[in-house]
């Protein structure tokens, strides 16, 4: 199959990527450049075992350090410098730069990714600021000259394509473009597939299993084989391999594919069943409200538990899918007892996984005679979360939070999840 790309968007999308940013910042804070200096921002600094958030670009070059290692693998060198995290100066930073882009486009053609990566659309900005390479370029020299934080950034017809040539190239040389023409000579030749945007290491393996290898092999394969085997996700893999996304500014670039979920690698080893369970209640409790939030329910919840080292790793992650869609924590409590009791082996626990997907809207609940208290519960969940955001997440707790297993209590006073 072949695509007219004159009937696809040929928007001028720019994707921001803040190069290392918790290194960055912390590296700019300390009085040194962010680029020439060996820098790793750790979880817990005090902690061997704790996970790096983020390196510096010579730490990642010359030490191989990078997000996800752990602080026991950083070398003993006198020109490394640990740093623990301070989330609540970094959004700070991040918001103070997400005005720099007011200054050229309006609040609207404006998606911030995350905390570090944003979209910014601007068509129709040209004639004030030129095009888009030289609204890039005053972009990273506004942020640089501001705040000495380097970044890189990419410039495609679509979010999809302005997020893969950040990725592919941009990284690498600081500002790039790509348009549809670049799709069979860049795109194509991308192998692994895992270094594709949207593809991980699972769908990679199933992918290859199938004889795709490379990017271009999955755009030339048998669509309806793709949407058999993967559903909506084989039609947008396929798409995607294409160059093609449709969505608009601020939309999520994988449709389909949205849950909530929660990981939480646990301050000591978890051995007791009761104690990983009350952990579990609590996580729960924080997968349900994220989907309330969103005024969300699922069907699928999978749950995992990973044994400690001492234990010489493993684990398990199971899904179960249920008749009525639910965002009530005790419901995915349930599931997930159900789902602990017929794979848990007994070994010692240090991360637990727990994810609510298959989503749908939470606009009605049909009623059942046979659970006449259901939509009392799901009304009590919502009031809950009222009341946790007006008062602070600490505000109202369950009881297994103020035992020892409890988690809650000492996660309320992080700020993402890590020291503010």
């Amino acid at each position: 199959m072949m695509f007219d790309y004159s009937t696809m968007p040929q928007h001028k999308i720019l994707c921001i990527d803040m190069k290392s940013f918790y290194a960055s910042c912390s590296a700019v804070m300390l009085g040194l450049d962010p680029l020439n200096c060996y820098l790793a921002v750790v979880g817990h600094k005090e902690r061997q075992g704790s996970v790096v958030l983020a390196a510096s670009p010579l730490l990642k070059k010359e030490f191989g350090i990078k997000t996800g290692s752990r602080k026991y693998e950083i070398p003993e060198d006198p020109r490394i410098i640990i740093e623990d995290p301070k989330m609540a100066t970094y959004i700070r930073i991040s918001t103070e730069i997400s005005r720099v882009f007011h200054r050229y486009v309006p609040k609207d053609a404006i998606h911030t990714y995350s905390v570090d990566e944003s979209f910014i659309k601007v068509d129709g900005a040209s004639n004030l600021w030129g095009d888009a390479d030289q609204i890039a370029e005053k972009i990273r020299d506004d942020i640089y000259r501001e705040f000495q934080l380097p970044c890189a950034i990419g410039i495609g017809p679509n979010m999809l394509m302005a997020k893969l040539c950040l990725d592919l190239e941009a990284k690498k040389t600081g500002i790039a473009e790509w348009t549809y023409e670049d799709v069979k000579p860049k795109l194509w030749e991308v192998s692994p597939l895992s270094e594709m945007w949207g593809i991980g290491r699972r769908v990679e393996k199933t992918l290859n299993s199938m004889g795709i290898f490379t990017v271009g092999q999955l755009a030339r394969y048998d669509l309806e084989k793709l949407e058999k085997k993967f559903g909506i996700m084989g039609n947008q893999l396929y798409h995607h391999a294409w160059g093609i996304d449709l969505s608009e500014i601020g939309a999520p670039i994988v449709e389909g594919q949205i849950s909530f979920g929660k990981s939480q690698i646990l301050l000591r080893d978890y051995k007791e069943e009761h104690e990983i369970k009350s952990v579990v209640l609590e996580m729960c409790e924080e997968v349900a409200r994220r989907a309330r939030s969103q005024r969300k329910a699922g069907r699928t919840i999978s749950f995992g538990l990973s044994y400690s080292s001492e234990e010489f790793g493993g684990g398990f992650y199971r899904s179960r899918t249920i008749e009525k869609p639910t965002n009530i924590t005790m419901d995915l409590y349930r599931v997930c007892l159900q789902l602990f009791r017929e794979h848990y082996s007994g070994k010692t626990v240090r991360q637990i996984s727990i994810t609510l997907g298959n989503i749908v809207d939470d606009c009605e609940m049909q009623l059942s005679l046979f659970d006449p208290g259901a939509d009392k519960r799901r009304e009590l969940g919502y009031v809950v979360d009222r009341i946790r955001l007006r008062y602070g997440s600490a505000s109202l707790l369950r009881a297994v939070s103020y035992t020892a297993a409890g988690t809650a209590r000492h996660r309320a006073l992080l700020v993402g999840g890590h020291k503010g």
